[in-house]
């Protein structure tokens, strides 16, 4: 999905500041999430919220006025939860494609009415099923 970095994303050393990429991946969900919805609600109207991010920074992103490419998919699904991968990639024209940062995220259904977790419907675990797709490949991981 191309995600749009502004201007005020960059930091002092002119690339785009490492906290900026939650924004990044929070705005990738928020369209995959539509895009999940298949027909019935997203699941940013039934309930979800983020429990977890891990994030590996891989080299720095410099501002550009063409947008990044930041994939997502499903690697998980649990029983009230289920962890997303991302990669977060640009290429200069012509020029290979770089990834940026490699992140995962792990997020849990919750029940608006209630503001209490909720099991995974089978709708919603139908259409995760379409996306899911290999463990994230960081290089490095705790305890490794």
């Amino acid at each position: 999905m191309p995600v749009t970095v502004r201007w005020s994303d960059m930091d002092a050393f002119g690339h785009v500041n490492n906290v900026q990429f939650l924004r990044l991946l929070e705005e990738s969900r928020i369209a995959a999430f539509e895009q999940l919805r298949a027909g019935g609600p997203s699941l940013l109207e039934t309930g979800v919220l983020v429990a977890r991010h891990e994030i590996e920074y891989l080299r720095p992103l410099a501002w550009s006025a063409r947008p990044v490419q930041v994939a997502l998919w499903v690697t998980g699904i649990g029983g009230a939860s289920f962890d997303l991968g991302y990669e977060v990639s640009d290429a200069e024209p012509g020029g290979p494609e770089q990834v940026h940062v490699r992140a995962a995220s792990t997020m849990v259904t919750f029940d608006v009415a209630t503001g209490a977790t909720r099991r995974v419907s089978d709708r919603e675990r139908e259409v995760l099923e379409g996306w899911r797709g290999e463990q994230v490949p960081f290089r490095r991981r705790a305890g490794a």
